[in-house]
């Protein structure tokens, strides 16, 4: 069920935005703070619940009172508001994507989103709870796979990797449905990335974002039927902002934080199972 979120906003002496979210829904009733660009206003940024708002809390918690940051972080279960509500202002940095996401987004949107620099990867995994092995997949079956242009690649290379499927020659992470030259008899269904998880029941195996398994408490080291190679993966995900606030002070700040050792190994004692790997340094606009 979609619940309203509603964002109101109290214009005083000081202003304060307070912006609700709740699993795929929208913003509405909002208006622009006095004090937006106030540099020592609190930093407001949207992520997607696991494992990104986890890292932000930690740092809310542990690192940024001593570096001089207030952190708001404001959860979405959704992979198109947190960009919509950035490039309106309602916030001011998102954290949950990587860069073919942003691409087509900006593309599509007409926004202008840019990456501030790189935290971590999640590698893409293959779940059931109807089969034990990937092999075990044959004509007659289901899977679905996200539907977002640049994860449904990813989904659609997995699988081909693993002999699920045959993609044309030459197609890679790009692969879109008309690209897939042997289904095998297999049932290839589209869903929104949120869904994956919460649907696995209805299909025989899905391809779910490391963010949303984890989420449904999946664990990708264990449970993945098969998973996304980590080494070389250019799927980091990072802090993202729209262009002209990237040297805002209070996103550089952040931006530090985030690529510490303290998080590093916050990131290495809580993901031991691997579903979320460190991958510092500068996201390439």
């Amino acid at each position: 069920m979609r619940n309203t979120v509603k964002i109101t906003v109290a214009i005083a002496a000081a202003a304060a935005v307070a912006l609700g979210a709740s699993a795929c829904s929208a913003p509405s009733d909002t208006t622009a703070s006095a004090d937006k660009d106030d540099k020592n206003a609190p930093l407001v940024v949207a992520a997607s619940p696991t494992p990104h708002a986890v890292i932000l809390d930690f740092v809310k918690k542990n690192l940024a009172e001593k570096a001089g940051l207030k952190l708001e972080v404001k959860p979405f279960n959704d992979y198109k508001i947190p960009n919509k509500v950035t490039d309106d202002g309602q916030v001011d940095a998102n954290f949950f994507q990587h860069k073919p996401f942003l691409d087509t987004f900006n593309k599509e949107n007409g926004t202008d989103i840019v990456p501030v620099v790189n935290v971590l990867i999640e590698p893409l995994g293959v779940y059931s709870k109807k089969i034990h092995k990937i092999t075990d997949l044959k004509a007659g079956n289901s899977v679905s796979v996200p539907n977002d242009p640049s994860n449904e690649g990813r989904a659609l290379k997995l699988l081909a990797d693993n002999g699920v499927i045959t993609l044309k020659p030459g197609v890679g992470a790009e692969a879109k449905l008309t690209d897939v030259q042997d289904n095998k008899g297999i049932k290839i269904t589209e869903l929104e990335a949120a869904q994956t998880a919460p649907r696995l029941d209805d299909v025989d195996a899905a391809v779910i974002n490391g963010n949303f398994a984890i989420g449904a408490h999946l664990k990708p080291s264990t449970d993945a039927l098969a998973l996304e190679k980590a080494k070389d993966n250019p799927y980091a995900n990072f802090l993202a902002v729209k262009k002209g606030k990237e040297n805002d002070p209070r996103i550089q700040k952040l931006a530090k934080l985030l690529n510490s050792d303290e998080v590093k190994k916050f990131l290495e004692d809580k993901y031991k199972d691997g579903s979320v790997i460190p991958a510092f340094g500068p996201a390439k606009s």
